[in-house]
């Protein structure tokens, strides 16, 4: 996986955290105008990340099974890239569980 797949899929977990924040984005004015569909912008984020582990699953299952063209240190980055990932949409999940629970415990 490419470093740019993974700043792009921290780009969109950020822009999910800043509009689970309920604040416009401050890098795509034109989209918060427009709308900006919640729920696809989580989806692809959660496609990169269920990416990122299938790549760094292939990725040790080729060296496990002796590829010569697969290197320990390609498995450990693709492994690591994959965990931080998931780690990063873990913390997103528990903000977006957060902030449902303060809504429903506000009173009308």
């Amino acid at each position: 996986m490419k470093n740019s797949a993974i700043d792009d899929v921290l780009a969109q977990l950020r822009a999910a955290a800043v509009l689970a924040a309920g604040k416009a984005p401050s890098t795509a004015p034109s989209e918060a105008a427009g709308g900006v569909d919640f729920g696809a912008v989580l989806k692809s984020a959660l496609d990169q990340v269920n990416g990122a582990q299938q790549e760094a699953r292939r990725l040790a299952r080729e060296f496990e099974l002796g590829d010569p063209n697969t290197n320990l240190q390609d498995v450990m980055v693709s492994l690591q890239k994959a965990n931080i990932s998931f780690q990063t949409m873990v913390q997103v999940r528990n903000r977006l569980v957060a902030a449902y629970q303060d809504i429903m415990n506000m009173q009308v």
